[in-house]
């Protein structure tokens, strides 16, 4: 089975990472998390169009690329809540009031009326709302893991491994990501579940994410692996 970054990759690439010994698979831990970085509205537009019109509402968003990767995580939204593991969703919001620079990317973009704290913008989409238990993050950079109480929550829930799904897969995602592998979780990245405003930009960054920190792989294959769970959800 052929990967997104395939046709991207210089043949030398891939055998100097394949020699090296990179891309080690360490599949799912017995307590895993659900972390859903920003499919927000900024960063899907309100339906599907091409991104040169989805921007010119929301210039962070992604297009249509945003709306074929929500069903995918919906996919394991629903497995999750079947398997009752912690869901976390996370939020990009600019201040009202305050001059945004820096916020998640360099530039102003989040003082965009739409972007700001509890505008249309920063809500996630409809079909994937959180619902009672599962928490949500608002962020003002681009990890889930900056500045927020993520790790006390994964902590509470005895988590050892995380399933990163979102936007964008070179930003937030990737961010997010290297963080978690830097606190000694284990990453899962379905692959159908990320997305970004740029293609190659995706594919590559799909890649280095398996050479170097996550297992990428296929949505079907993150859901079999939920199937086989067998675990004691713990409370605080």
């Amino acid at each position: 089975m052929s990967n997104t970054w395939d046709k991207y990759l210089d043949p030398r690439d891939s055998k100097i990472y394949s020699g090296a010994g990179l891309g080690t698979t360490y599949g799912l831990g017995k307590n895993p998390a659900l972390i859903i970085v920003d499919v927000q509205y900024g960063f899907t537009g309100e339906g599907p169009e091409e991104i040169e019109e989805a921007i010119k509402k929301y210039p962070t968003s992604c297009g249509s690329a945003s709306w074929e990767a929500i069903p995918q995580i919906k996919r394991v939204l629903d497995k999750a809540r079947e398997k009752k593991l912690p869901v976390f969703f996370t939020i990009i919001e600019g201040n009202k009031g305050c001059d945004n620079d820096r916020i998640a990317i360099k530039g102003n973009i989040f003082n965009h009326p739409l972007l700001l704290e509890g505008e249309k913008g920063t809500k996630v989409v409809e079909e994937l709302a959180p619902i009672e238990g599962e928490i949500t993050i608002s962020k003002k950079k681009p990890s889930a893991f900056f500045g927020t109480p993520i790790v006390s929550y994964l902590t509470a829930h005895g988590v050892d491994s995380v399933i990163i799904t979102g936007c964008t897969t070179s930003g937030c995602v990737r961010a997010t990501v290297i963080d978690a592998f830097s606190n000694n979780y284990k990453v899962i990245v379905p692959e159908e579940c990320v997305f970004d405003r740029g293609i190659t930009t995706h594919a590559i960054n799909l890649f280095d994410m398996q050479q170097k920190y996550a297992d990428v792989v296929s949505t079907d294959d993150v859901i079999e692996q939920m199937n086989k769970l067998e675990r004691e959800d713990v409370k605080v």
